[in-house]
């Protein structure tokens, strides 16, 4: 899967983890990796996300894979302000096919416009 994802996505200043239905990470970018360092980094690809979580996140993780949906909060870890924001990703037939979760950090204190 990672030599068709473009070099933009792979340097890009926010982690993406991307897993397929059975849970499987599939795909780690840079900063994934960096994020995920004292867990294994890279070498977490092949493995299962639900190794990794505790029982409410499975059970978020079940009803993304299940209804195809979204979830999004924001954190504050290590001092650092993050938006989370995952979702299920599909193949071409339009049915799920594992989810991506995309973790930025952002500013304390952020703008939001209406537009």
């Amino acid at each position: 899967m990672e030599k068709h994802i473009p070099d933009w996505a792979f340097r890009t200043n926010c982690a993406v983890t991307v897993a397929d239905a059975d849970c499987n990470i599939i795909y780690m970018n840079e900063r994934s990796r960096q994020t995920f360092a004292a867990r294994g980094g890279a070498d977490l690809i092949g493995h299962n996300l639900m190794d990794y979580h505790n029982e409410n996140s499975k059970k978020i993780i079940r009803r993304l894979l299940a209804e195809g949906g979204t979830n999004a909060y924001t954190i504050e870890k290590e001092g650092l302000h993050k938006m989370i924001y995952q979702s299920a990703w599909f193949d071409a037939d339009g049915k799920v096919a594992g989810l991506v979760e995309l973790s930025m950090v952002i500013p304390r204190e952020m703008p939001h416009y209406v537009r």
